[in-house]
């Protein structure tokens, strides 16, 4: 049976990806370490993993069905993330619309009885990644975007496959049309 790796995330806007790019830009990364191409840019928000196929349906349902106001990111420091040898754009504070957003498709998608392993939500972009050594990072110049949907997203199995594939967009709330 054919799989598919699914994850939901913040999808940047135009605007939003040249400032990630431009912040990518400034960094003075050498030899393995390679620059997140633009089109590539997301903040991950739920992480689902690799599901059979048939199973895509089920998944863009929950997201589909979720109701939840648009907000406010802010992307405000630059991150060395060892582990995983990548340089992130990332939010040190987590808007609690952004953490009810994850914490509600996780709930839906458990309940649907998708396995999932939770971790605690770190909003970030992925602006390098191979990074080997600590590098020394420049001043990040803050900024914000309004988070107006969020996405499904495939993204290809195996490293370096290529881009993702956006399956669906699912709009977020304005304020007043919560009531």
């Amino acid at each position: 049976m054919s799989q598919s790796r699914l994850f939901f995330a913040l999808w940047p806007p135009s605007q939003i990806r040249q400032q990630l790019a431009a912040a990518g830009a400034a960094l003075s990364l050498s030899a393995p370490a390679r620059a997140v191409r633009a089109d590539r840019f997301h903040l991950t928000i739920c992480f689902i993993g690799e599901l059979p196929v048939d199973s895509v349906a089920r998944v863009r349902r929950i997201g589909r069905e979720l109701r939840a106001s648009a907000f406010a990111i802010s992307l405000d420091a630059y991150e060395y993330w060892p582990k995983p040898q990548v340089v992130v754009a990332a939010a040190r504070l987590v808007a609690p619309e952004l953490q009810g957003l994850s914490d509600d498709l996780h709930l839906a998608l458990a309940a649907e009885g998708f396995d999932l392993c939770v971790k605690r939500l770190r909003p970030h972009v992925t602006l390098a990644q191979r990074v080997a050594a600590d590098p020394q990072l420049p001043t990040f110049t803050a900024f914000a975007w309004i988070a107006r949907d969020f996405c499904l997203v495939q993204s290809p199995l195996g490293a370096d496959q290529g881009g993702y594939t956006v399956v669906d967009t699912c709009p977020l709330l304005d304020k007043a049309d919560d009531a």
